[in-house]
């Protein structure tokens, strides 16, 4: 299940030994309602072993702003708390799981 990223529990969310992949979406997004069954997949398959979080980025004003978000969907790939890659636009499901696969 996807974690909600807000301003306030965003270096939570951060702080584990997991690999964690967030997600930057709006609601009136459609690449974005495009790849959220991906998004979802992805969460269900990778539970235990990697953190998917979704940022709403109507919602939340400083993490887009710190990781420079301009285009969504962009998805953020860290490896203990450090930014180690980044995605923009959709992607299939096998090429967002190759990319989880590559932080363990």
């Amino acid at each position: 299940m996807e974690k909600i990223v807000t301003d306030s529990n965003f270096a939570e969310i951060l702080n584990t030994e997991m690999p964690v992949m967030v997600d930057f979406w709006a609601t009136w997004c459609g690449p974005c309602k495009a790849i959220a069954p991906v998004v979802e997949e992805i969460a269900a398959e990778f539970e235990g072993r990697a953190v998917i979080a979704k940022c709403n980025v109507d919602e939340c004003d400083d993490i887009p702003m710190t990781y420079g978000i301009r285009s969504i969907p962009t998805l953020l790939f860290f490896k203990k708390g450090e930014l180690v890659d980044r995605h923009v636009g959709v992607i299939s499901k096998a090429d967002l799981a190759a990319k989880l696969e590559k932080l363990f």
